[in-house]
């Protein structure tokens, strides 16, 4: 997972919510918010996948979630 569709998938998943998230939410698996952890070069997917741990996403919205689709 790149650090847009990190991004691209807070946004679908939390809509008005996800830059209050990304900003203000210290996740419990990493110790810190997505935006630090981003800034500090923690993997998008690790940081993913912490944010729906903490906020109940369901594990069918989480893998793969953010993708752009393929080229044709």
């Amino acid at each position: 997972m790149r650090r847009s569709e990190f991004l691209r998938a807070v946004d679908e998943e939390f809509g008005g919510r996800a830059s209050s998230l990304v900003s203000d939410l210290v996740l419990t698996g990493i110790g810190r918010t997505a935006q630090e952890a981003l800034d500090e070069g923690v993997p998008p997917q690790e940081i993913w996948l912490a944010l729906c741990a903490d906020t109940d996403v369901p594990p069918s919205r989480r893998y793969g979630a953010g993708r752009q689709e393929p080229r044709r």
